[in-house]
């Protein structure tokens, strides 16, 4: 029997706002424990919850970004259940009538596109954290992070696979950040994952029964966990037995799911309406105040890309995994052409090529930011200039490229591929001088090409390239040859 993965993600972003959603404490991370917690987050008799202005704004931004629904009237409800670290005994949330119902967004993989639907998005509160590695026999409660806002995005069941489903999240956390409603940082428990996982035989129509892995922080962790939990259901089912629905969690250090509590539903918890919060309202006006300061979005980026400089599909994905990356490219090939050259879909192409090659690679090396990148984009778009009109060849481009990047040369191509030596010979008649003295130095090879064995020419390439110092344009070195030997 051969079986179908079913993955739904629900994704807990914390919102960019300096105090929390329903009391003015800081959000601010890396506070003492407790010191961040007002009487509204500690839940003291008397006091009442007041609605935070900017997390609305941000729900609102994240519905227009994704083409859902704003509902024009939300309720917040109590979620009902009892853990250390809530200090109220429920949390508020939204249940019924969410913030953002619907829309969508679309994933990039090897395999193609895919537009992955989402059911809802709704505002609720963080809890606090229970600390257990500190202290021997206890555990302590930091509630700094309770009242904390919080957007949970919930997609429909449509990811069937893991890499379908790190793809969404990277997607999810490339969006949040790209319009400015969360830092998405994983490391602080700014964007964190919980996977509902289920199979079910290939072309069955009902689903088979799910898991929940919570609370997954980095896409390494939501790969490697949903990959043994579909091994693991897979082997109970194909034993005989059954699958129970349960919350389980990832343990990175095992490689392995273990099971944390019976999954709960809905009615579990008890939703009713917090008789301390009126309905959200949210006028028409305001709605269209946050769409006309939204910026263009990733989708519409590469859209635009694929017609402007005929982009594939997966190089504009990649190029519009962040704001800042997609403004570093954008910036690179509006100065392609202004010395002259020639803009094209092919150097658009290799531009691409490099900035999601060599630059992503030294920025990932180096541990900085792209506003930090000691290349600017106009220096690289003259650097592919150069390989286009054959000034210099690739290999040689590298070698510019990492003086660049260490500015010790400067920052001027032209300058540092004079200073260095690196003009590719482009002479005809130097490349076919270059050509026969080879070719004169190396009958036994020669012998061999002429006798079928295709290698040998390969080996004479290589003993021209020698020759020039590696500065001979490849194209011309091959073609020379070639006639060369045709003689």
């Amino acid at each position: 029997m051969t079986w179908e993965v079913v993955i739904g993600l629900e994704t807990h972003t914390q919102l960019a706002t300096a105090a929390k959603i329903f009391s003015g404490a800081s959000t601010a991370f890396g506070a003492p424990p407790n010191t961040q917690a007002t009487a509204v987050d500690l839940a003291l008799p008397g006091v009442l919850p007041v609605l935070n202005r900017g997390a609305v704004e941000h729900a609102i931004r994240f519905g227009l970004a994704v083409g859902g629904t704003i509902n024009a009237r939300s309720i917040f409800a109590r979620k009902n259940y009892f853990y250390p670290d809530l200090p109220k005994g429920y949390q508020i949330s939204q249940f019924e009538i969410p913030v953002v119902e619907g829309g969508s967004i679309t994933i990039v993989t090897h395999q193609g596109q895919k537009v992955v639907r989402l059911t809802r998005a709704h505002l609720e509160e963080d809890a606090g954290k229970s600390l257990h590695d500190d202290f021997h026999g206890m555990s302590g409660i930091d509630l700094n992070r309770a009242g904390t806002p919080l957007l949970e995005i919930v997609s429909e069941p449509e990811m069937r696979s893991a890499a379908e489903a790190v793809a969404y999240a990277k997607a999810m956390r490339g969006l949040v950040r790209w319009i400015g409603i969360s830092d998405g940082n994983m490391q602080e428990g700014n964007f964190r994952c919980d996977a509902n996982v289920s199979v079910r035989p290939t072309g069955a129509a009902t689903l088979g029964t799910r898991c929940e892995i919570k609370n997954l922080n980095s896409f390494r962790f939501i790969e490697k966990a949903i990959d043994y939990e579909v091994r693991r259901q897979i082997e109970l089912i194909e034993d005989g037995g059954s699958v129970v629905q349960e919350t389980r969690l990832y343990d990175p250090d095992r490689d392995e799911t273990r099971s944390m509590r019976s999954k709960e539903d809905a009615q579990d918890y008890r939703y009713f309406p917090d008789p301390d919060l009126p309905p959200l309202v949210i006028e028409d006006a305001w709605i269209a105040r946050i769409r006309a300061e939204l910026p263009e979005l990733p989708a519409a980026m590469r859209t635009r890309w694929a017609a402007q400089y005929g982009l594939p599909a997966y190089d504009a994905a990649a190029l519009t995994a962040s704001r800042e990356l997609a403004a570093y490219f954008e910036e690179a090939v509006a100065a392609l052409g202004e010395s002259g050259a020639h803009k094209g879909s092919g150097d658009a192409k290799t531009l691409a090529n490099w900035v999601l090659g060599e630059v992503a690679a030294n920025v990932n090396r180096a541990d900085i930011e792209m506003h930090e990148v000691p290349v600017a984009p106009a220096q690289l778009a003259r650097l592919v200039e150069r390989i286009a009109d054959a000034t210099i060849s690739a290999k040689s481009a590298k070698d510019v490229f990492d003086l660049m990047w260490t500015g010790e040369h400067g920052s001027d191509v032209d300058a540092i591929i004079a200073q260095k030596g690196l003009l590719q010979i482009s002479d005809a008649a130097a490349i076919e001088s270059i050509v026969e003295d080879v070719v004169q130095a190396n009958a036994a090879i020669v012998a061999d090409y002429k006798a079928g064995r295709m290698k040998a020419f390969n080996s004479l390439v290589g003993q021209v390239m020698k020759a020039s110092r590696g500065k001979a344009n490849p194209a011309q070195v091959h073609a020379a040859l070639t006639r060369r030997l045709a003689d």
